[in-house]
Protein backbone atom coordinates (compact mmCIF):
# COMPACT_ATOMS: atom_id res chain seq x y z
CA UNK A 1 0.00 0.00 0.00
CA UNK A 2 2.76 2.54 0.82
CA UNK A 3 3.63 2.32 -3.11
CA UNK A 4 0.09 2.74 -4.32
CA UNK A 5 0.15 5.45 -6.74
CA UNK A 6 -3.03 6.24 -6.16
CA UNK A 7 -2.59 6.78 -2.32
CA UNK A 8 -2.57 10.29 -2.00
CA UNK A 9 -0.54 12.16 0.94
CA UNK A 10 0.13 15.87 1.60
CA UNK A 11 2.51 16.90 4.35
CA UNK A 12 3.21 19.80 6.03
CA UNK A 13 6.13 21.78 4.75
CA UNK A 14 7.86 24.93 4.20
CA UNK A 15 7.50 25.24 0.36
CA UNK A 16 5.38 28.25 -0.60
CA UNK A 17 3.40 29.70 1.58
CA UNK A 18 4.32 28.52 5.19
CA UNK A 19 8.09 29.18 3.89
CA UNK A 20 7.52 33.12 3.33
CA UNK A 21 5.54 33.37 7.07
CA UNK A 22 8.56 32.01 8.65
CA UNK A 23 10.78 34.59 6.82
CA UNK A 24 8.38 37.34 7.64
CA UNK A 25 8.73 36.56 11.33
CA UNK A 26 12.23 36.00 11.51
CA UNK A 27 12.44 39.57 10.22
CA UNK A 28 10.40 41.27 12.78
CA UNK A 29 12.00 39.32 15.79
CA UNK A 30 15.23 40.34 14.22
CA UNK A 31 13.67 43.87 14.04
CA UNK A 32 12.13 43.69 17.87
CA UNK A 33 15.94 42.56 18.99
CA UNK A 34 17.87 45.32 17.32
CA UNK A 35 14.74 48.05 16.93
CA UNK A 36 14.62 51.08 19.39
CA UNK A 37 11.00 50.04 20.94
CA UNK A 38 9.41 50.07 24.15
CA UNK A 39 9.04 46.79 26.18
CA UNK A 40 5.55 45.98 25.52
CA UNK A 41 6.27 46.48 21.93
CA UNK A 42 9.13 43.85 21.56
CA UNK A 43 6.42 41.71 23.86
CA UNK A 44 3.90 41.75 21.36
CA UNK A 45 6.06 41.04 18.48
CA UNK A 46 8.06 38.35 20.30
CA UNK A 47 4.73 36.83 21.19
CA UNK A 48 2.72 37.26 17.53
CA UNK A 49 5.66 36.51 15.35
CA UNK A 50 8.42 34.68 17.49
CA UNK A 51 5.35 31.86 18.71
CA UNK A 52 4.21 31.66 15.05
CA UNK A 53 6.63 31.60 13.24
CA UNK A 54 8.36 28.90 15.82
CA UNK A 55 4.80 27.11 15.37
CA UNK A 56 5.12 27.18 11.47
CA UNK A 57 8.72 26.48 11.75
CA UNK A 58 8.45 23.20 13.68
CA UNK A 59 5.06 22.19 11.59
CA UNK A 60 6.87 22.45 8.73
CA UNK A 61 10.56 20.59 9.83
CA UNK A 62 8.15 17.74 11.19
CA UNK A 63 6.54 16.67 7.56
CA UNK A 64 3.98 15.09 8.89
CA UNK A 65 0.75 14.42 7.42
CA UNK A 66 -1.83 16.85 6.89
CA UNK A 67 -3.91 15.04 4.46
CA UNK A 68 -4.04 11.02 3.60
CA UNK A 69 -6.28 9.45 0.95
CA UNK A 70 -5.30 5.14 0.83
CA UNK A 71 -7.65 2.12 0.83
CA UNK A 72 -8.91 2.16 3.68
CA UNK A 73 -10.10 6.26 4.27
CA UNK A 74 -9.44 9.19 4.65
CA UNK A 75 -6.66 10.68 7.61
CA UNK A 76 -7.32 14.37 8.51
CA UNK A 77 -3.66 15.35 9.91
CA UNK A 78 -3.90 17.12 13.62
CA UNK A 79 -3.12 20.51 13.52
CA UNK A 80 0.65 21.47 15.11
CA UNK A 81 1.46 21.96 17.87
CA UNK A 82 -1.56 19.64 18.61
CA UNK A 83 -1.03 17.17 15.82
CA UNK A 84 -1.47 13.58 17.68
CA UNK A 85 -4.47 14.82 19.79
CA UNK A 86 -6.12 16.58 16.16
CA UNK A 87 -5.77 13.55 13.65
CA UNK A 88 -8.40 11.99 12.86
CA UNK A 89 -8.99 8.96 10.53
CA UNK A 90 -12.09 8.34 8.71
CA UNK A 91 -13.21 5.17 7.27
CA UNK A 92 -14.85 5.70 3.71
CA UNK A 93 -17.89 3.48 4.93
CA UNK A 94 -18.48 6.83 7.44
CA UNK A 95 -18.00 9.34 4.30
CA UNK A 96 -20.64 10.75 1.95
CA UNK A 97 -18.49 13.47 -0.11
CA UNK A 98 -15.38 14.85 0.08
CA UNK A 99 -16.03 19.08 0.11
CA UNK A 100 -13.48 21.89 -1.19
CA UNK A 101 -14.47 24.61 0.26
CA UNK A 102 -13.12 28.02 1.82
CA UNK A 103 -13.72 30.24 4.58
CA UNK A 104 -14.02 34.05 4.14
CA UNK A 105 -11.29 35.87 6.06
CA UNK A 106 -10.71 39.98 6.32
CA UNK A 107 -9.71 41.98 2.90
CA UNK A 108 -11.46 39.78 0.55
CA UNK A 109 -9.22 36.85 1.19
CA UNK A 110 -9.89 33.23 2.14
CA UNK A 111 -8.98 30.03 3.63
CA UNK A 112 -9.42 26.67 1.26
CA UNK A 113 -10.25 23.60 3.10
CA UNK A 114 -11.41 19.90 2.57
CA UNK A 115 -13.71 18.43 4.19
CA UNK A 116 -15.92 15.63 4.38
CA UNK A 117 -19.49 15.03 4.39
CA UNK A 118 -20.19 12.24 6.38
CA UNK A 119 -23.31 9.49 6.32
CA UNK A 120 -26.07 10.21 9.26
CA UNK A 121 -25.13 8.37 12.05
CA UNK A 122 -21.41 8.11 11.42
CA UNK A 123 -19.81 8.31 15.15
CA UNK A 124 -18.38 11.93 15.83
CA UNK A 125 -15.04 12.82 15.33
CA UNK A 126 -14.68 14.99 18.74
CA UNK A 127 -16.04 14.85 22.11
CA UNK A 128 -19.35 17.34 23.03
CA UNK A 129 -17.29 20.19 23.65
CA UNK A 130 -15.75 19.91 20.15
CA UNK A 131 -19.39 19.36 19.09
CA UNK A 132 -20.80 22.23 20.74
CA UNK A 133 -18.01 24.69 19.04
CA UNK A 134 -18.60 23.31 15.84
CA UNK A 135 -22.02 24.14 15.71
CA UNK A 136 -21.65 27.44 17.09
CA UNK A 137 -18.44 28.26 14.37
CA UNK A 138 -20.91 27.12 11.34
CA UNK A 139 -23.62 28.33 12.04
CA UNK A 140 -21.82 31.49 12.34
CA UNK A 141 -18.50 31.77 10.49
CA UNK A 142 -19.27 29.23 7.73
CA UNK A 143 -21.97 29.70 5.26
CA UNK A 144 -23.20 26.53 3.61
CA UNK A 145 -21.04 24.09 5.81
CA UNK A 146 -21.91 22.00 8.10
CA UNK A 147 -20.91 21.84 11.73
CA UNK A 148 -20.23 17.79 10.39
CA UNK A 149 -18.42 18.83 7.36
CA UNK A 150 -16.66 21.47 9.40
CA UNK A 151 -15.37 18.83 12.48
CA UNK A 152 -14.57 16.59 9.13
CA UNK A 153 -12.37 19.68 7.64
CA UNK A 154 -9.09 20.81 7.74
CA UNK A 155 -7.62 24.03 6.63
CA UNK A 156 -5.10 23.93 3.63
CA UNK A 157 -2.52 25.63 5.77
CA UNK A 158 1.28 24.75 5.91
CA UNK A 159 0.87 22.60 3.28
CA UNK A 160 -0.27 21.90 -0.46
CA UNK A 161 -3.53 20.49 -1.89
CA UNK A 162 -3.62 19.00 -5.83
CA UNK A 163 -7.11 18.97 -6.43
CA UNK A 164 -6.66 16.93 -9.33
CA UNK A 165 -4.25 14.36 -7.24
CA UNK A 166 -7.19 14.26 -4.44
CA UNK A 167 -10.21 13.19 -6.77
CA UNK A 168 -8.15 10.33 -8.27
CA UNK A 169 -7.56 8.71 -4.93
CA UNK A 170 -11.06 9.40 -4.07
CA UNK A 171 -12.10 8.36 -7.62
CA UNK A 172 -9.94 4.92 -7.07
CA UNK A 173 -9.99 3.91 -3.75
CA UNK A 174 -14.12 4.96 -3.69
CA UNK A 175 -15.67 5.23 -6.88
CA UNK A 176 -19.12 6.34 -5.51
CA UNK A 177 -17.73 8.95 -3.59
CA UNK A 178 -17.69 12.55 -5.20
CA UNK A 179 -15.06 15.24 -4.74
CA UNK A 180 -17.17 19.02 -4.88
CA UNK A 181 -15.86 22.15 -4.95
Amino acid sequence: MENDPFVYEARYSLRGRPGLVVAVALVFVVAGIVGHLSLAVRILDFALFGVGGLIMLTAGLSRRVALRVDGRGVTLGGIPPRYRSGTRFVPWADIEQVVLWRQSLPYGRSMPYVGLRRRPGAPPLGGKKAQLAGRAVASTLTRGISAGTLSASRAVNGWRLDPARLARAVNYFAPGISVEG
